[in-house]
């Protein structure tokens, strides 16, 4: 017990303190998706679809009540850029149901490589799932929204992701 409790101690002391981080630039991926949830991951998803980083973009978990045209001003997105590149996801409630919502995304538009933006304390567990989800030989790129996460934050989401690896 006392073995299982320093190695539960030791791997959170190892999550909290190595956070992914925001990729370095340039890498370009034929599309990104961004998990709602957090501060910051839709507009960086949106610079990269802008600067050509990625043909396409998901956003996955949107609030069914959200309609395109709400979206688009919200995040100051052109209409045009909206029409040709942006999907808007309504289907997730959770990273596991993001993962499912992505990768028929991915197979759905024949992807072969994608970014995924996330909150830097939510990036092992969201990579985690999409890659048991997305289609054989995808390459999944990450790229994390740094954060300054409380204690809590940091204690559930280390707990969720054993929880996850444990049902593995």
């Amino acid at each position: 017990l006392s073995l299982l409790l320093l190695g539960w101690a030791l791997g959170f002391i190892w999550f909290a303190t190595f956070l992914p981080r925001l990729l370095a630039e340039p890498v370009r991926t034929e599309g990104v998706i961004a998990l709602t949830g957090g501060g910051g991951r839709i507009p960086h998803a949106i610079r990269v679809l802008e600067r050509g980083a990625a043909k396409r973009l998901l956003v996955s978990g949107v609030d069914r009540e959200v309609r395109p045209r709400e979206f688009a001003v919200e995040y100051k997105v052109p209409q045009k850029l909206m029409t040709c590149c942006i999907t808007l996801g309504y289907d997730a409630v959770d990273t596991r149901s993001n993962a499912l919502e992505a990768a028929r995304w991915i197979k759905q538009n024949k992807l072969t490589s994608i970014r995924v933006v996330t909150t830097d304390w939510h990036m092992r567990r969201a990579i985690f799932d999409l890659a048991d989800e997305a289609p054989k030989g995808t390459t999944i790129v990450q790229d994390s929204v740094v954060s300054r996460p409380s204690f809590r934050i940091l204690f559930l989401e280390y707990n969720k992701l054993v929880a996850r690896l444990l049902a593995w």
